[in-house]
């Protein structure tokens, strides 16, 4: 059975655009939801009346919504931001970087954004003695911006310059050198080692606003160049020659394209650590309910993105109470199945 936003009529687009804007507003109201879960649940049971309290008490409020006052603004509100702009950050990058590579199954990892914020924590940590997140975020960013270029500068050069293959060999080739220099660093410091541990699982808690704002920022400008760039790669799914023959500049519009996702997804991992899995499987939804346009596609992804780190983060802090699991592991726990199916779902339908 079609869904509403599956519904592609050839006489008129108009019930197709008014089907993927309903969506869009049932996903904002997915991700309002959730994110009003997020400040409600806790270590600390709150009512929603206790938390709304919270939320606009001021200092001077007694001591018990004092105490409401510092979870629910100093904890539980950073931590829900940060899940939102990093989700949208992931889900649009997710989407952009297949769009981009022409690969169904790319993921962020595959422009070594990862590995290159790892190597770039652990030697943060290690050889500058850096302990506190809001240091070693930069160190994290410049890493993830850093694999980023260099990965798309190899597939830029020989014969194979712009093959959507050499960039995802390019990718691989750098992301496994770095990976061996992070265990490398890390094993030689054991404080680098705990730090990346608990950095390296991904979570969206324990940031505060001093972290958070400068990310957002990154965020918006990689949304900027993002949205810049989504008609042109709507042409470069069909080829690069016919993209040309077309008239887009594919050198120009792909590098914006890999910049987009670098500072995206360099922004989040930075901020959270690696979240594997997300920005992939954000994308193969999107693309189900929407259909190859990227201009819907992107916008979806990101929603998409926002509404699962939100929930993912939710269900860690429930299911080990009163400890908590980070979202990271979640959403791979996730992830990993979903990943597992689609492969066994292209070789059913290749069958």
């Amino acid at each position: 059975m079609s869904t509403l936003l599956e519904q592609r009529p050839v006489n008129g687009t108009a019930p197709v655009r008014r089907g993927r804007v309903l969506g869009l507003g049932l996903l904002v109201l997915v991700v309002a939801v959730a994110g009003a879960a997020s400040l409600a649940v806790g270590a600390r049971a709150l009512s929603p009346a206790e938390v709304w309290r919270g939320l606009f008490a001021g200092p001077d409020a007694d001591q018990r919504l004092s105490e409401i006052r510092l979870i629910v603004q100093t904890v539980r509100v950073p931590r829900t931001v940060l899940a939102v702009v990093a989700g949208v950050a992931l889900g649009v990058a997710g989407a952009m970087v297949q769009g981009c590579t022409r690969n169904p199954i790319a993921d962020t990892g595959l422009l070594g954004v990862n590995s290159g914020a790892s190597v770039a924590v652990v030697a943060a940590i290690s050889v500058f003695g850096l302990a506190d997140p809001l240091q070693y975020v930069w160190f994290a960013f410049a890493g993830a911006a850093v694999a980023g270029v260099v990965v798309f500068g190899l597939a830029s050069i020989g014969r194979g310059a712009g093959n959507p293959l050499t960039l995802a060999l390019a990718g691989q080739g750098v992301t496994v050198f770095l990976a061996a220099m992070t265990t490398a660093i890390s094993l030689q410091d054991k404080a680098a080692l705990n730090a990346w541990r608990f950095w390296n699982a991904g979570t969206v808690a324990g940031a505060g606003f001093a972290v958070i704002w400068p990310v957002t920022a990154f965020v918006v400008v990689g949304l900027v160049l993002a949205a810049v760039t989504l008609p042109a790669i709507n042409l470069l799914d069909l080829g690069d020659d016919v993209a040309r023959g077309l008239g887009v500049n594919v050198a120009l519009h792909r590098t914006l394209g890999i910049a987009a996702i670098t500072l995206l997804a360099g922004a989040a991992t930075a901020a959270c650590g690696p979240i594997a899995f997300l920005g992939l499987m954000v994308a193969h939804v999107s693309r189900h309910l929407t259909g190859p346009d990227h201009r819907w596609l992107v916008p979806y992804a990101g929603l998409l993105g926002a509404a699962v780190l939100l929930v993912c983060d939710i269900v860690g802090r429930l299911v080990v109470r009163p400890g908590e699991l980070e979202a990271g592991i979640v959403v791979a726990l996730v992830g990993a199945p979903f990943f597992a199916a689609l492969v066994w779902r292209g070789r059913f339908r290749s069958a």
